[in-house]
């Protein structure tokens, strides 16, 4: 793997990519390096066949505590225009195999929309996460408006956008903002199992499956239901296809005859 300034990246024995935010001193404070390397890891990666699926991590304290306010305060209206985090997440949430968070510590502003770029977010007890923006006089501009009401309902997402409220990890998971809820000690576990069990199974089934659930939202459900048709058209030709189904059936036969 690459050496990068703000990631710590490793292949897990399992298959996942781990991929840690670095940045201790700043508290894993999101800035335009970290965008770039995390852009060039997704590219580096999303080249494989099939791609693996990536754990986002941070440290016991962080995962990501926000955009970086000292780079934040220079940025202009052009900035906001390039999208600069927003097309990062977005890149994240259409990456062709599951991405994951694994969150411990604070997980604000720029750091909770990352989290939620993700396909699952897995929880340590000591995870807080909120959308702080108005605070600063600015909005959850990187995805936070749509993908936080897409997750806990529009009642919620208004009140912690308004209010800039931050939960607890506990409550987090109560609203729906997460998957699973453990012990710091088994974040990163806990997120390599759920990868681990998510790269057994026929990487192109779950390629498709993602990429309906993205595109579903922005389309009517009879243009969804051709998608998921056309999807399952390729599905059905595919050598994995057959092959997996053999293998279910001749284990049952098997099974059948023994007892």
């Amino acid at each position: 793997m690459i050496e990068y300034a703000t990631l710590l990246v490793e292949t897990l024995p399992e298959g996942p990519v781990l991929c840690r935010i670095n940045r201790p001193e700043k508290r894993n404070a999101l800035n335009r390096t970290m965008t770039n390397e995390i852009r060039a890891l997704l590219e580096t990666l999303a080249s494989q066949d099939p791609a693996p699926t990536i754990i986002f991590a941070g440290n016991d304290k962080s995962f990501v505590s926000g955009a970086d306010i000292f780079e934040l305060r220079q940025r202009r209206k052009a900035d906001a225009l390039e999208k600069i985090n927003a097309g990062l997440f977005y890149e994240i949430e259409t990456f062709p195999s599951p991405t994951i968070a694994a969150i411990q510590g604070w997980a604000l502003g720029g750091g909770c929309e990352l989290a939620m770029a993700c396909d699952l977010r897995v929880l340590g007890k000591s995870a807080r996460i909120g959308q702080p923006e108005v605070s600063l006089g600015i909005i959850p501009g990187a995805g936070g408006c749509f993908r936080l009401p897409e997750l806990v309902g529009i009642g919620k997402a208004r009140e912690m956008i308004y209010t800039g409220m931050i939960l607890d990890a506990a409550e987090a998971m109560r609203i729906g903002w997460a998957n699973q809820l453990v012990e710091d000690a088994a974040v990163i576990a806990t997120a390599t199992g759920l990868a681990t069990t998510i790269m057994g199974n026929s990487a192109i089934a779950v390629r498709h499956a993602k990429k309906l659930i993205n595109e579903g939202r922005s389309f009517d459900r009879k243009a969804t239901m051709e998608l998921e048709a056309q999807s399952q058209a390729i599905l059905f030709e595919h050598p994995d296809k057959y092959q997996r189904m053999t293998d279910f059936l001749e284990k049952r036969k098997r099974q059948t005859h023994s007892q």
